[in-house]
């Protein structure tokens, strides 16, 4: 008996500990249909939705052309975040990419997806803008 409630001790600590929680506003951006060579950055927001600090360890992508950047301070309970993502644009057709985020969470690794196109050639009115900056 001594052993179950010292196991049910251990156990309600070990889950207070890691009480922190994304909430992500959306947990995939579909870039859609987009020029070759135009801006890849997007940005996932999410609130800690916990009780304790979220510390983001470090950030995955499935591939090299996609960097994610994770925030450098601890997120604080109910605060808002943000993960930066870019997607390198040069590359032409369809994509599918994961990010990994690895934090204290109480769901310790969290999977956000991005998709999309990029054109074979940049459109008219993108040309057009172009040639006008010069």
């Amino acid at each position: 008996m001594k052993a179950f409630f010292t196991l049910l001790f251990i156990g309600f600590i070990s889950f207070a500990t890691s009480a922190q929680e994304f909430k992500f506003e959306t947990e995939s951006i579909n870039y859609g249909k987009i020029d070759k060579g135009s801006n890849g950055e997007r940005v996932f927001e999410f609130t800690n939705v916990g009780n304790k600090p979220l510390i983001i360890k470090d950030i995955k992508s499935s591939c090299g052309c996609t960097v994610p950047k994770k925030p450098e301070k601890p997120i604080m309970p109910g605060e808002k975040g943000e993960i930066k993502v870019s997607y390198d644009t040069r590359r032409v057709g369809g994509f599918s990419k994961s990010i990994t985020i690895f934090s204290n969470a109480k769901n310790p690794r969290k999977i956000i997806r991005i998709k999309g196109s990029v054109n074979k050639e940049i459109s008219l009115e993108k040309e057009k803008s172009l040639l006008s900056d010069s």
